[in-house]
């Protein structure tokens, strides 16, 4: 798993990432998010969570998710997340070549402008013809048979969006599409270290 080879490399230069997770990042998306929000009752969070939701909202649309299965979902099914530095509460993800797809590229397009996502666009270009058809014959919860790459699509915008709506740091999105964790480290080493070790 390239999430344990680049934790142990963080590890090593006393990084340390862990698993977690939160209780607006669950089953029912960008719905539950919206509950967790309105019971905080933080006026700081409002404008923030406001926005992500209507660009969750046209995402899950434009990726052809069924809301009402949101509604139905549970909000106790949380989505965890495999790399979490809690001193500066930033969540990272290493993203395998699963992650570069069409609809990466469609939910992508939909992100706020002061978000710079060109590496990630990139990728997903690069990798599509080939990453589209992984997973195409699983069924996905809301997306119907052959839905889990636009889950995962959604998924990955309801982290980015999210987080940075609830009050967290940008997540952290680490390219390893060769699925080498340990490599993905090494490379973005330098940078890592000036932004997680303060």
């Amino acid at each position: 798993m390239p999430n344990d080879a680049f934790a142990q490399a963080a590890a090593r230069d006393g990084i340390v990432l862990a698993p977690h997770s939160f209780d607006w990042l669950c089953e029912q998306g960008h719905v539950g998010l919206e509950r967790v929000a309105k019971a905080r009752r933080d006026p700081v969070i409002v404008g923030p969570v406001t926005a992500a939701l209507h660009r969750l909202s046209a995402i899950y649309a434009r990726l052809k998710g069924d809301e009402s299965v949101l509604h139905a979902a549970r909000e106790n099914l949380l989505l965890g997340v495999d790399l979490f530095h809690e001193p500066t509460a930033t969540i990272v993800a290493v993203d395998g070549a699963e992650h570069f797809t069409s609809f990466r590229l469609t939910a992508l397009g939909m992100y706020p402008p002061e978000l710079d996502v060109a590496a990630q666009i990139a990728l997903c270009r690069e990798w599509a013809a080939r990453t589209d058809g992984l997973e195409r014959g699983l069924a996905a919860k809301g997306f119907g048979f052959g839905g889990r790459p636009r889950e995962r699509a959604y998924h990955d915008a309801l982290l980015d969006l999210g987080a940075p709506a609830m009050g967290h740091p940008p997540v952290l999105r680490i390219a390893a599409p060769d699925g080498d964790g340990a490599a993905a480290y090494a490379r973005h080493r330098a940078a890592l270290i000036s932004y997680l070790i303060r």
